[in-house]
């Protein structure tokens, strides 16, 4: 692609918002993925509800919509979205294999709109508020978690068409 055919830049190279008016209304969903990379006796507080915060799956879930809700605050030049749902799903992974092993929780979200663009970015900022909430809520009990592999991993509905990751 060429720095002519860049939308978000206008004909003198200044960011812009993407006109999306003459674009067709359809229905689009997008999903996103990513992962807490932690002690297995982090994962074990999480689980049986134990950290000192509070519920933190509960917690990350509400961020995770909340978050989906207001991508256009966060990220420049987004477009304001009628969202008209929003799915985060938290599952706890224990550590396998060898000693030394760590857990996870993996996160997805799921958001869906009918309008004129997509919401890959809602899907992502979702899953990415959702990971940072959960570190928020337990770092006092471990530090070392990571936030790993955020991606993409399926959209649907737009002139682009559909994605599949895997």
């Amino acid at each position: 692609m060429t720095s002519d055919a860049l939308s978000h830049l206008d004909d003198q190279g200044h960011a812009r918002m993407v006109d999306v008016s003459d674009k067709d209304v359809t229905q689009r969903e997008a999903t996103a993925r990513g992962r807490v990379v932690m002690e297995p006796s982090t994962l074990a507080l999480i689980v049986q509800g134990q950290m000192p915060k509070g519920d933190v799956l509960a917690t990350a879930r509400i961020a995770g919509i909340m978050a989906a809700k207001r991508t256009h605050e966060l990220i420049p030049l987004c477009h304001p979205l009628p969202i008209s749902g929003v799915e985060v799903h938290l599952n706890p992974s224990p550590a396998e294999g060898s000693a030394g092993a760590r857990a996870a929780i993996e996160i997805e979200a799921t958001v869906r709109v009918t309008s004129r663009t997509g919401v890959e970015m809602e899907a992502l900022t979702a899953v990415s508020v959702a990971a940072l909430t959960i570190y928020d809520m337990c770092k006092a009990v471990e530090r070392g978690m990571s936030i790993e592999d955020v991606r993409l991993t399926a959209k649907s509905g737009g002139r682009s068409g559909d994605y599949r990751a895997e």
